[in-house]
């Protein structure tokens, strides 16, 4: 039962966000000039992801025996080891990142941050810099890497409990919204049509169950170690929020913008909470 949900929950995070993506990019909201669209995704996902840490994933971790102190350093390790990840991506790719086709896409995306507890796949920052002629492939490698690690993400909160799980892949599905409406508008450069992009790219987040079902598998042999692979997966989330999404939305704006920023922020904090709500009465 436990293993159909998460394979339920890993498509839908998967590909679903996929298709919201399309869908919003065809209704021209994250490719107006200003970015004003992507801008209230950036904070609604960010408001999503700082809730479930704080609010699902870490009050799980420390309900169980696990240690505070060991919990914490934990999470102290997990933050420090996403920033090394993203120094290092951010060196192998030198200054390849600015590409002035891609605007305000440059880094909408969330990095490719490592939710697999120990399968380090790095912060994938290529989504924008290569050529468009070779740019479609490093984007879907990354991405599909970036998936696996949703997936076994998804499948540790499952695991600890089934209403975190909903909270979880709620929360994947919202900061992948706007990573891949970066990788489509980059797919579209490099493919034939725009069916083809969008195939392309719901391939690639078909691969999060791919990553639901060997979590399914890893997390259940090593339960003793739950309440730690949940302290990573928050400092994950913890990490994308507040160092990648936050930023973007540091920027001068006007106060009628700052405070649209708040409320989606907020919003963001306030379907997590409600969706877990939901969950656990149900």
């Amino acid at each position: 039962m436990i293993l159909i949900a998460i394979i339920t929950a890993t498509l839908a995070a998967g590909i679903g966000s996929v298709w919201l993506a399309a869908g919003l990019l065809n209704t021209g909201l994250g490719t107006r000039p200003d970015g004003v669209g992507t801008r209230h995704l950036l904070s609604l996902a960010a408001g999503a992801l700082l809730a479930t840490a704080f609010m699902h994933l870490l009050p799980e971790a420390f309900e169980s025996q696990a240690g505070a102190h060991e919990l914490f350093t934990t999470l102290l390790v997990g933050l420090v080891f996403f920033f090394l990840l993203d120094k290092a991506e951010l060196w192998h790719h030198g200054h390849e990142h600015h590409d002035p086709v891609q605007g305000q896409h440059d880094h909408v995306h969330g990095h490719g941050h490592d939710h697999s507890h120990g399968h380090a796949h790095g912060h994938e920052h290529h989504h924008h810099h290569a050529a468009p002629q070779g740019g479609g492939w490093t984007v879907l490698t990354g991405d599909s890497v970036h998936c696996f690690g949703d997936g076994v993400l998804i499948a540790s909160a499952f695991l600890a409990d089934m209403r975190l799980g909903l909270v979880a892949a709620l929360s994947v599905l919202a900061h992948e919204v706007p990573h891949h409406m970066g990788d489509l508008v980059v797919l579209r450069q490099s493919s034939a049509s725009r069916r083809i992009a969008l195939v392309k790219v719901s391939l690639a987040g078909a691969v999060t169950a791919l990553g639901g079902v060997a979590g399914y598998f890893l997390v259940g042999q090593l339960h003793d170690w739950l309440p730690f692979f949940l302290a990573v997966a928050s400092s994950s989330f913890v990490y994308v929020a507040l160092a990648d999404l936050i930023p973007q939305l540091q920027r001068h704006v006007s106060a009628r913008e700052t405070a649209f920023q708040i409320f989606w922020l907020l919003l963001g904090m306030a379907v997590v909470t409600l969706v877990s709500g939901a969950a656990h009465s149900h």
